[in-house]
């Protein structure tokens, strides 16, 4: 019988961390020479170690992904969307080979409901030490009605997502796809940011899990988490998905 899972978080670190999303303050992230700890780096994008570990028992990075800091992952050059993902996937899977962790999350927050702080493009790398957070998942969160494949790679909208109503999945097995697979993210993102539900919407996170031989992409438009969810732990979609579909290919085009 598996344990549960449960992360401890640090609320006397998490105090200290920096808020330029729902405060006005100077970025962090701007200023790379007072960057501690750099891991690696690849032209303007860097990876550096978590000057706020807010989680125990883990090791947390950060990927600062532009020196642009008003920039935005569904805006960039085709050339550094693809350095971006690519330098991410990598560092990625290296740190899965490190003994230390039993898994390596990888994602991204962007936006005032995404449960980010800092407003300058960056991702976040984090190896736990005692959780695997594979034993969460269920393949049945990847299944869905398919928007586009191309290369290998599908793009599809969950009809069993994780949390609720619109989740996103990009699915690979052969890290040789990932500029096809970077396209449906900027793709995505591009259309959840300016044209979800008719207005676009403010906030998204961005997920990667490496799991059953496959690379799994989740991305999930935030709102208020909804209260059947909290309370009860039941999940809902639209009940016409086709008419979102129909949407994405009205404004985006693979």
């Amino acid at each position: 019988m598996k344990t549960e899972t449960i992360l401890h978080f640090n609320k006397a670190i998490a105090s200290q961390k920096p808020n330029n999303i729902h405060q006005k303050r100077a970025c962090p992230f701007c200023e790379t020479e007072g960057l501690s700890e750099i891991l690696d780096s690849r032209d303007s994008i860097i990876l550096v170690k978590n000057k706020y570990p807010v989680l125990q028992d883990a090791f947390q990075t950060v990927l600062i992904e532009t020196d642009e800091c008003e920039s935005e992952l569904s805006e960039y050059p085709l050339e550094h969307l693809y350095k971006l993902i690519r330098f991410g996937t990598e560092k990625w899977m290296e740190m899965e080979q490190d003994s230390r962790f039993q898994s390596v999350l990888f994602f991204k927050n962007h936006g005032p409901l995404s449960g980010g702080s800092v407003r300058h493009p960056h991702m976040q790398i984090v190896g736990l030490n005692n959780t695997d957070y594979r034993d969460n998942l269920k393949e049945d969160y990847f299944i869905g009605n398919e928007i586009h494949s191309s290369n290998g790679v599908q793009l599809n909208l969950s009809t069993k997502p994780m949390i609720g109503f619109t989740e996103f999945n990009i699915i690979l097995t052969n890290l040789n796809d990932i500029e096809q697979a970077s396209k449906y993210i900027q793709n995505v993102l591009h259309y959840v940011l300016n044209y979800f539900n008719g207005r676009g919407c403010s906030s998204y996170n961005l997920f990667f899990y490496h799991w059953l031989g496959k690379i799994f992409i989740k991305i999930v438009p935030r709102y208020a988490t909804t209260p059947l969810y909290v309370g009860y732990g039941l999940r809902q979609v639209f009940s016409n998905p086709q008419d979102l579909i129909e949407d994405i290919h009205k404004n985006i085009s693979f």
